[in-house]
C-alpha cells in the first residue's frame, strides 16, 4: 500500500492519470485479479467506464448499463462490498449472469468509491476463474479502494479548480475586449456578459470563450450601457 500511496501521489495532478494508477496498481495489489475498471455513475443514471486495465471492464460496465443490474452497481447502490464467487450459480443478478459468463467474467468483487460531486464510483476487480478472490482480497481491496477514494476526489476537485480560472481567464479576456472596443467599465462589460448568456442560454464561459477567440459572437450581443449613463 505504501507504493501504491507514491504512485498516486505522483499522479494526483490530472483526473485520467489518478484513474488509470488505481486501476494498474488494484490489479497487482488484490489477489486474484486479472483485470480493474472503475465504473462510475453519472448525471441521470448514465453509466461510464474509466481506465479498464483491458476490454473486460469495459464490456461488463456497457452490459450492466443496458440492463440495469449487476455486482458494479449494487456496490454504488448499497455502499458495501459486493463479491460474486462463481458466476455459475448467480442468482442476485438474473440476467447479467449468463451475459458476464459469456464475456468470460469468472468471479467479480466490487468496492464503492467514495466520489464528490453528483456522481458515485465504484472500483470492480474481475477474474476468469470462479472462487478467485477470498477474504485477503476483500481485506486488501477495501484498504485500496478508500485510499483511491481520497486520490479520486483529489484529483476532481483540482480538476474543477483549473476548470474554474481558466473560465475566470477567458472572462476576464472577454471584458477587456469590451471595455476597449465600448468604453465601457469592467463592471458594465461583465453585465454585458451576463445578459448575453441569459438571452442566448448558453453559459457564461462559453460566452466570454467565443468572444475571445473570434472577436465576434454568433448571437447578438445586448446594447452595452455607456459609463455613467442608463443605455438610453
Amino acid at each position: 500500500m505504501e507504493q501504491v500511496a507514491r504512485t498516486l501521489q505522483a499522479e494526483h495532478g490530472d483526473v485520467s492519470a489518478t484513474l488509470g494508477a488505481i486501476t494498474a496498481a488494484a490489479v497487482h495489489s488484490v489477489p486474484g485479479s486479472d483485470d480493474c475498471g472503475i465504473t462510475l455513475v453519472l448525471d441521470r443514471g448514465r453509466v461510464e467506464s474509466r481506465a479498464p486495465t483491458g476490454d473486460l471492464p469495459r464490456e461488463v460496465d456497457r452490459l450492466q448499463d443496458r440492463l440495469g443490474e449487476g455486482p458494479c452497481l449494487d456496490a454504488i447502490r448499497t455502499a458495501r462490498t459486493v463479491r460474486m464467487d462463481d458466476i455459475s450459480g448467480e442468482r442476485r443478478w438474473p440476467r447479467f449472469a449468463g451475459a458476464a459468463a459469456a464475456l468470460g467474467v469468472g468471479s467479480m468483487l466490487s468496492f464503492q468509491l467514495f466520489v464528490t460531486g453528483s456522481g458515485l464510483g465504484a472500483l470492480n476487480l474481475y477474474a476468469r476463474t470462479p472462487h478467485a478472490f477470498g477474504e485477503e482480497s476483500e481485506s486488501i481491496g477495501l484498504l485500496f479502494a478508500g485510499h483511491a477514494s481520497i486520490a479520486l476526489a483529489g484529483a476532481q476537485q483540482e480538476d474543477r479548480l483549473r476548470t474554474a480560472i481558466a473560465s475566470r481567464d477567458l472572462i476576464g479576456q472577454a471584458k477587456g475586449i469590451l471595455m476597449e472596443r465600448h468604453r465601457l467599465t469592467a463592471d458594465q462589460a461583465f453585465a454585458v456578459l451576463v445578459r448575453a448568456s441569459s438571452h442566448t442560454n448558453r453559459k457564461l464561459a462559453d460566452i466570454a470563450e467565443e468572444l475571445s477567440t473570434t472577436g465576434v459572437l454568433s448571437a447578438p450581443i445586448p446594447a452595452p450601457t455607456a459609463p455613467g449613463g442608463s443605455g438610453g
